[in-house]
């Protein structure tokens, strides 16, 4: 340029404003530099060339001074804006890059087995896709650490320890970044990944990390209520035929033995037994007729027969009854209305009643009394059976409602089954009521029965 424009015979303007085209050139696409340099070689060829005296070099000259400054000053401001341009799209071209392997996985996420656990499956596809140099993933509900790629013997519960500690974090010099796997439920794991990765790009893949572990883990939950659920169908297929087949021979039983005893003409020892033949008859009856109630009640089978029943003269008809005869001389009733009517299946409700009286027989202390209270509460009638005796922990109170769950205290010292409150439990549901106990030193134990008044008090 400095030749053809000396032979050109070329003005001082013209060839500066050449001069400064180069050093931006330069500054854009090489940098400060080598734009610097250039300035300098540019004043350089001016002052020696193109400004008098020619071909001499006039160092004193401000002109050379002014020249140098503003092309140092063009490298500068073009240099930086050039090299943040670049910058920014190398960063762009880096995210992008990011964005295009996140939206990879998130389609092969989609696809995962999640009958299997997905750690491994997941550490596989980040260390393949993201081509990163490892990959740690802690299942927190199994807990099961997976892992890809090259990890020293100390980093090898790297991801457990970092989702104990919560020390979620991103080390630039090692270019390791950790990070907490959330759920709706919690922390389900942690992801530790060894590569260059952007916090955004990090940020996804661990929420991609914990969907996968929670849908997993929502499958099993869905699987196991599944299995549970045809388990529970089974048993109560299971009871239900169980019953009806035991029930036949029992009644011929029943019907053998109530013979006997009114044909009469039996020795003491004689008839001690059959009597004793006769009572557990009677209380294996009870007991089928409590299996076939719960199989109905747990299918929604079962029909309500509801009518206006008299609580005072039920709780009368169901101490009158062969339940209660052993304890019927130390039960104290109180019932506040004489007219008290709700309308319910008097079946179930009678039902109820004997295994709250039957229950406060067993687990009362002798020769102590057992209340019985029925009274209008609001919208409801409320019936408590209050006995003395041993109490009921906290922690059982709920479960003694749960079919065949007995008190570990006395499930060996007195005899049961474990259904008739699991059976009451569903009858009071079944009437949209619902029960409930309560039990401690001062009260001792007072089992409760809740349920809406629909019917309006007799006259």
């Amino acid at each position: 340029m400095t030749y053809c424009g000396f032979i050109l015979q070329a003005n001082l303007t013209t060839i500066s404003s050449l001069y400064l085209l180069v050093v931006v050139a330069l500054a854009s696409f090489c940098g400060f530099w080598q734009a610097s340099l250039t300035s300098l070689v540019a004043v350089g060829c001016l002052d020696y060339f193109f400004m008098p005296p020619l071909l001499r070099f006039n160092v004193s000259d401000p002109r050379d001074w002014v020249t140098l400054g503003t092309f140092e000053a063009t490298a500068l401001v073009i240099g930086r804006l050039s090299t943040r341009e670049i910058r920014s799209t190398k960063e762009a071209a880096f995210h992008r890059s990011g964005m295009e392997k996140l939206y990879e996985l998130s389609g092969h996420s989609l696809l995962l087995d999640l009958r299997q656990p997905p750690g491994p499956q997941l550490a596989v596809l980040i260390y393949r896709i993201f081509d990163v140099s490892g990959v740690a993933l802690f299942d927190r509900g199994l807990g099961r650490e997976d892992r890809m790629g090259d990890w020293p013997a100390d980093e090898q519960h790297l991801a457990q320890e970092c989702c104990l500690r919560d020390a979620a974090q991103d080390d630039w010099e090692t270019e390791t970044s950790r990070r907490i796997l959330q759920a709706g439920s919690g922390p389900v794991g942690a992801l530790v990944v060894r590569g260059k990765l952007s916090p955004l790009v990090m940020d996804s893949l661990a929420s991609l990390s914990a969907i996968a572990i929670d849908r997993h883990q929502s499958l099993k939950k869905e699987e196991k209520a599944d299995a549970a659920r045809k388990g529970e169908e089974l048993r109560a297929a299971v009871m239900d035929a169980l019953a009806h087949e035991i029930k036949q021979p029992l009644t011929t039983v029943q019907a053998a033995s109530s013979g006997l005893l009114e044909l009469g003409g039996l020795t003491e020892t004689q008839l001690d037994l059959v009597t004793m033949i006769d009572d557990e008859a009677v209380r294996l009856n009870e007991l089928c007729t409590r299996l076939l109630l719960t199989a109905k009640l747990e299918s929604a089978q079962v029909v309500l027969k509801t009518d206006e029943v008299n609580v005072r003269e039920l709780v009368t008809e169901v101490l009158n009854g062969r339940s209660a005869e052993r304890v019927r001389n130390r039960i104290e009733v109180v019932v506040e209305e004489p007219a008290l009517t709700v309308r319910v299946d008097r079946a179930l409700l009678a039902m109820i009643l004997t295994q709250y009286i039957d229950n406060a027989r067993k687990y009362s202390t002798p020769d102590t009394p057992i209340e019985i209270e029925a009274r209008r509460s609001h919208t409801e009638l409320l019936i408590s059976v209050r006995n003395f005796g041993s109490t009921i922990r906290v922690e059982d109170r709920e479960r003694i409602f749960d079919r065949f769950y007995r008190v570990p205290e006395t499930e060996h010292s007195v005899p049961g089954t474990g259904i008739g409150l699991s059976v009451v439990k569903k009858a009071a549901e079944a009437h949209h009521g619902h029960v409930w106990v309560i039990s401690n030193e001062k009260e001792e134990t007072t089992f409760f029965l809740s349920l809406p008044i629909v019917g309006r008090r007799a006259p």
